[in-house]
């Protein structure tokens, strides 16, 4: 017997089967694929706010991750800075991607100084301040979806992921595997805790890229618009 013929029959094998082999355990994860759920379908634009740019800045068309930093933004200076280098460094190349951060009319000069804080010389043309007053702060605020409410300062420690449609994503079920065995009674996630770092990893980074991949499937003409929606919830607690 020829081993040296065997050997490199075994190793052709080996190197045509180990690809079809991973696409086979590559295919069931593609054919799970669950979009991101809506939670809310009337987020307001950001018409009404000024930049800091001479750039308007709307939410429609965009993918947006949007947060409150109130009237005193340094003291925000973690949460800024865990938002620009979890976050935005990861995104940032992304089409349609952009960081909006909502602040008080009179706050220009602090968020400069935000800004040059968290850039390090850094592009951060994806990353806008939009100023208005109080009430069109509240306005915008209430329009979303939050369990936590925004503070007196109109800071909040949490960010908001919106799609190009201005609906407000995220996660109908947020239990984790063994609080479903133990039939947990369901729980979403809204938005999206920038000071805890493992939830910025493990949850916002995978629900954007989440996000992302149903655009690009929508760009293909591969997704498939069987979307869970709000109502799902209501749906759900109707049967416990």
């Amino acid at each position: 017997m020829d081993f040296k013929k065997v050997r490199r029959y075994v190793v052709l094998g080996v190197l045509f089967f180990l690809p079809v082999t991973f696409l086979l355990f590559l295919y069931p994860a593609t054919h799970n694929y669950q979009p991101l759920d809506i939670i809310n379908e009337s987020v307001l634009d950001i018409n009404i706010f000024t930049s800091d740019t001479e750039e308007t800045i709307v939410l429609k068309n965009h993918i947006t991750v949007l947060g409150f930093l109130g009237n005193q933004p340094m003291e925000k200076l973690i949460m800024a800075s865990n938002l620009k280098e979890l976050v935005y460094d990861k995104f940032k190349g992304f089409k349609g991607f952009q960081i909006v951060v909502i602040m008080p009319i009179g706050t220009e000069q602090a968020a400069k100084k935000l800004k040059q804080e968290i850039s390090s010389y850094e592009d951060l043309r994806f990353w806008h301040f939009v100023f208005g007053d109080f009430d069109d702060t509240w306005l915008q605020f209430n329009s979303l979806k939050s369990i936590k409410p925004l503070f007196p300062d109109l800071s909040l420690d949490n960010v908001f992921i919106i799609d190009k449609d201005l609906n407000q994503r995220g996660r109908i079920d947020d239990r984790t595997d063994p609080e479903i065995e133990r039939n947990t009674p369901i729980y979403g996630l809204a938005s999206y805790n920038c000071i805890e770092v493992a939830e910025i990893k493990n949850k916002m980074s995978d629900d954007l890229r989440v996000l992302f991949t149903e655009y690009r499937q929508k760009r293909k003409g591969k997704f498939n618009s069987d979307t869970r929606r709000a109502n799902d919830l209501n749906n759900q607690d109707e049967k416990n």
